[in-house]
């Protein structure tokens, strides 16, 4: 591989500044640009490993002499960013001094019979991207979000997701529609009614369905479930977070396999 074309910016007011700008920090930037900005040595890792193919690498400028040793040659084009630039356009509070570009990845088609978990507007950004960590760790591939559910290619959820994302197959902004090909079973969690989960036979593969922070799974997707399952509680609290519990529900599917 030849190597990269290496480039200095030291303005604010420079066009590919503002664009990287929008991109780390508006949900909903990815969409519009077509790319997705990954900030952080784990998650740049994450999409290497994954066979991600890095459009730019972009670097602060104390980094840069210490990462050519081994990110030289990720990106065929390479942008070196002032120390300050990089730490304005940054999401995180304690910037990472690197970051890749990507491409975004295309749409997938939904796959009938694959372990799927879906999102009926799960709107926290950290609890969507605790829920694809989930997801891949248990073997279920396919994640689709309903709209209304949190951008799943947002920088909030990408950092949550700690690169779950490069595993999965995402479907975003889907509708209710959008389910009728799924031939596994629909399994909505509940939390008063339904079978307890230590309890019940889960088939595999499935289709974990969760809810709403504050709603849980609306009424006519819980219709067309095939059952309801609630987790007990012994120690008496009236929920939990949606995150933890679709760990506890995809664990014990996985576990049930």
């Amino acid at each position: 591989m030849t190597s990269p074309l290496v480039t200095a910016i030291h303005s604010r007011d420079n066009a590919f500044v503002k664009d990287l700008r929008r991109l780390a920090q508006d949900s909903t930037q990815y969409r519009k640009q077509g790319r997705v900005w990954v900030e952080g040595d784990h998650l740049c890792r994450a999409a290497l490993t994954r066979g991600q193919r890095v459009s730019i690498a972009v670097f602060s400028e104390s980094f840069w002499p210490l990462a050519q040793v081994e990110w030289a040659l990720a990106a065929s084009k390479t942008i070196v960013l002032s120390d300050a630039l990089f730490a304005d356009i940054s999401g995180l509070e304690s910037p990472a001094r690197m970051g890749f570009i990507i491409e975004l990845p295309a749409a997938t088609a939904l796959q009938p019979d694959a372990a799927t978990v879906v999102l009926d507007r799960v709107q926290d950004a950290g609890n969507v991207g605790s829920i694809l960590r989930s997801a891949s760790a248990f073997g279920f591939r396919q994640v689709l979000a309903l709209k209304g559910s949190a951008a799943l290619w947002s920088p909030k959820v990408l950092r949550a997701g700690m690169g779950a994302h490069f595993a999965l197959d995402l479907i975003e902004a889907a509708s209710l529609e959008d389910l009728q090909p799924l031939r596994v079973p629909m399994l909505v969690t509940h939390v008063h009614e339904g079978d307890f989960l230590h309890r019940a036979e889960l088939p595999w593969p499935c289709a974990w369905v969760l809810g709403h922070e504050g709603q849980g799974v609306s009424a006519e997707l819980e219709g067309r479930a095939s059952r309801r399952i609630r987790i007990a509680q012994p120690g008496g609290e009236e929920s939990l977070n949606v995150a933890a519990a679709a760990a506890i529900c995809l664990h014990a599917s996985a576990s049930a396999r």
